[in-house]
């Protein structure tokens, strides 16, 4: 994570995502469970490699990540994509996850992850990706 810490945090990359955190996806303590939330980013991330890749993408690995505070249930949350090194069938893409305090208003970051995707076509099978973007 500290690689992609920064002294006065603010969101990176577009908006390509947002949910309000409901009660059916929380642990018995009230929290939202992680792998919800993971789910969720792996959506927003798709989002943007899709549209870089121009096709289909799947995920091949999920690199970097740590949850930095709880989600409670009502936050509202911000997904932010940007993608950090497109190879020949490769996407690499930081997604980050902000929460907005529905009471407070209060702007903080819950959690990032490096997400790899590789395009695919109508058969399953790698293909390269368009190189005018």
């Amino acid at each position: 994570m500290d690689d992609f810490e920064q002294d006065d945090p603010v969101p990176q990359g577009e908006l390509t995502m947002q949910i309000t955190a409901l009660p059916r996806e929380t642990n018995g303590f009230g929290d939202i469970f992680g792998g919800w939330l993971v789910a969720q980013m792996d959506l927003a991330g798709t989002a943007l490699a899709s549209r870089i890749a121009a096709s289909r993408v799947a995920t091949v690995a999920i690199d970097r990540m740590a949850f930095l505070v709880p989600v409670a249930v009502g936050s509202q949350l911000s997904f932010y994509s940007q993608a950090m090194e497109v190879g020949r069938s490769s996407i690499q893409v930081l997604v980050e996850v902000w929460d907005r305090d529905p009471l407070s208003s209060q702007l903080r970051k819950v959690t990032e992850a490096l997400f790899v995707f590789v395009a695919i076509d109508a058969r399953g099978r790698t293909h390269p990706v368009p190189t005018s973007r």
